[in-house]
């Protein structure tokens, strides 16, 4: 969706991340200029990812609650509403099939404004992030919480059960795998864009499948040299550590051809300092940090170069590591060493089915 397209509806209420529960500092008798010194740091010290998906899910909340209850929204919602909102966006079986709530006109409208890229009911993990926007938003308002509400709750339980039970799963990227990165790799030249691709691909995938933002936000401060040309790349901030806490896990190793490739990029493109990876506009010139954005189309441009077909973006590079580790029988700690998980099952949901055919107990009736 784009956010800069003017809107036809007014959005009278967006989520405002800076009024954590300090309100009552900021309300009083502070400087201003100490009150824009916390606003500032209230704002960077969240992602703009995140940032991001919260104003859009409260745009959305807003434009539905106007077209389909026929006023602006305000906080706090009542109980019933987020009901409403519950039941307009989750299917349900019924004798005819899967049906919801949403009136067809106001869908079709949402979709005109913007407010949603197609008509129909969105995926659950949508509706369960909208929701937990509103959540967020009415927590941070210190505002009674309607999404908290017994009744709310219960029917999310129940529509997550019954999602699960017509075999709905969460829709997960395809993983890039050695084999399916080696494809990816061989489109790449000796270009100037060539070594730039060549380099990110490996960096992102041989030193633990970063996310597209750490790819993006990759910089010359925390790279340094180690024996045989080999690099440590220092991952000071990231999605599992964003208070920035000083661990051995954070220094990820960049060796052997990913090595090679990053010094090839960083010699051809002359960096030295700043931002690694960046765009290359044309005549050669190097020019300004990637975007995560930008990540993930250098992932879908060089599968369409490589003619790979599948469902990848730059996420496909996060997972295929997992599923190659997988694959390999890696052991389960050295591979979270490098990827950053915390937690063991979130690890091992990225495994898919061709890792599982590695499970040595599957195969006792094998055994002689």
């Amino acid at each position: 969706m784009d956010s800069s397209k003017p809107s036809p509806f007014p959005v009278p209420v967006t989520f405002d991340a800076n009024r954590l529960q300090i309100q009552d500092v900021l309300e009083s008798a502070l400087a201003p200029k100490a009150h824009e010194a916390i606003k500032e740091l209230m704002h960077e010290g969240e992602s703009s990812n995140t940032r991001s998906s919260y104003q859009s899910a409260m745009r959305y909340w807003a434009a539905w609650h106007l077209l389909r209850l026929g006023q602006p929204m305000q906080l706090p919602l009542q109980a019933s509403t987020v009901l409403q909102f519950i039941i307009d966006h989750a299917q349900r079986q019924t004798g005819t099939g899967l049906l919801h709530e949403m009136p067809p006109e106001i869908d079709e409208a949402l979709v005109a404004a913007g407010y949603k890229g197609k008509k129909g009911a969105p995926s659950h993990s949508t509706l369960v992030h909208r929701m937990a926007v509103m959540s967020k938003a009415h927590q941070v308002h210190a505002m009674p919480n309607p999404c908290q509400d017994g009744a709310v709750k219960e029917l999310m339980s129940r529509t997550r059960k019954a999602y699960a039970r017509r075999g709905e799963l969460p829709q997960k990227k395809e993983a890039l795998t050695r084999d399916v990165l080696e494809e990816l790799l061989a489109s790449c030249d000796d270009s100037l864009r060539g070594l730039r691709d060549r380099a990110l691909l490996l960096f992102a995938w041989a030193s633990g499948g970063r996310r597209r933002s750490e790819v993006a936000g990759a910089d010359m401060r925390f790279l340094r040299t180690v024996a045989n040309g080999e690099f440590i790349y220092t991952l000071s901030h990231s999605k599992t550590n964003q208070s920035g806490t000083d661990a051995p896990e954070n220094h990820k190793p960049v060796t052997g051809r990913a090595a090679i490739a990053l010094k090839a990029w960083l010699d051809g493109a002359r960096i030295t300092e700043g931002p690694i990876f960046r765009r290359i506009r044309k005549g050669g010139h190097v020019a300004e940090p990637l975007t995560p954005a930008a990540v993930r189309n250098i992932v879908k441009e060089r599968c369409a170069l490589a003619g790979v077909e599948g469902d990848f973006s730059a996420h496909s590079l996060r997972s295929g590591f997992v599923t190659e580790a997988g694959r390999r029988n890696l052991p389960l700690a050295d591979t979270m060493a490098l990827t950053g998980h915390h937690s063991v099952n979130t690890v091992l949901g990225y495994f898919r089915a061709d890792s599982a055919l590695n499970n040595q107990a599957a195969r006792m009736l094998d055994e002689d």
